[in-house]
């Protein structure tokens, strides 16, 4: 039910062009990990797994928005709803363990450097990764089926741009009030203690920055850990407003939706890239490298 005004046309080029920059920019940096040896390092190996999260979900709901908004038909089927919300909670959840997981590389990496390569084996981050998706598919899978069996008899308006567990919660006529008790304490667990868990990270972050005697040293140390930061901060920031708030109208609600789920994964890899001098070496050594293989072929 989003998007009901007129303008259709230019909200579809705006969302278009920043769903283009999303995926370019964070298809770019999975490619880089990938391919530049440079890159293969745990905090990098991380940052990929964050920005396939992002490409997750984008490529899950923006589509379908661009979809509404150029045809106006609101219509989706049950079945693509679910797949919606599966995708959804899985790239979210999949957030919020993979950035826990790089503040815990930041902290081996200020608080212990000279045992950073042996904490940060490459079993250790690899696996970190994988429980952190594996934990993610769980509980999307979970969260799925339980909306899967509930009754939608009466109102069948979803009140967002795409298919949120909270809409679809309070569209349903079964009794959702164990539902929601499990849902509020599950995100109390994982969503706000993974916020402890961050914040507790950086506390000693900053405790072990101020012991270093050199500005030069202070500075290059925060200097590695701004760009986590600054992703905390937009992914945490929408998210703890959008489900901490009681009430609130339809348009702020999507609007704090199109942050979280449109713009934030755009700005993510800006975040990384612009500040970040060994990103762009890797870009031109891989533009090198392939302008090289063209000339060779």
């Amino acid at each position: 039910m989003a998007f009901s005004s007129s303008g259709q046309l230019q909200l579809f080029f705006c969302i278009l062009f920043i769903y283009l920059i999303t995926m370019l920019g964070n298809l770019l940096i999975i490619f880089l990990v990938y391919l530049v040896p440079k890159l293969q390092t745990p905090m990098y190996f991380l940052l990929s797994n964050l920005a396939a999260a992002d490409v997750t979900s984008t490529s899950n709901c923006v589509p379908k928005l661009l979809s509404i908004t150029l045809t106006r038909n609101h219509r989706i089927s049950f079945s693509c709803c679910m797949t919606q919300l599966f995708f959804f909670l899985l790239s979210a959840t999949g957030e919020i363990f993979i950035l826990t997981s790089m503040a815990y590389d930041r902290f081996v990496a200020i608080c212990k450097p000279l045992q950073y390569y042996t904490i940060m084996r490459k079993n250790v981050y690899i696996s970190m990764a994988a429980s952190c998706w594996l934990l993610s598919l769980l509980n999307s899978l979970l969260h799925t089926l339980l909306i899967c069996v509930l009754q939608f008899c009466n109102s069948h308006d979803i009140n967002n741009f795409y298919c949120d567990m909270i809409s679809l919660l309070a569209l349903s006529t079964t009794d959702t009030r164990s539902h929601k008790i499990f849902l509020f304490f599950e995100l109390s667990v994982i969503f706000l203690v993974q916020f402890i868990l961050i914040i507790i990270s950086y506390i000693f972050i900053f405790a072990a920055i101020l012991k270093i005697r050199s500005s030069g040293g202070r500075m290059k140390a925060f200097s590695s850990c701004i760009s986590h930061l600054i992703t905390v901060i937009l992914f945490y920031g929408p998210s703890l407003i959008l489900y901490m708030k009681t009430k609130g109208s339809k348009e702020q609600d999507t609007l704090l939706s199109m942050l979280y789920l449109v713009v934030v994964p755009m700005l993510n890899p800006l975040v990384y890239s612009l500040r970040n001098k060994e990103v762009w070496e890797a870009t031109v050594m891989l533009k090198k490298k392939i302008l090289r293989s063209s000339l060779v072929g």
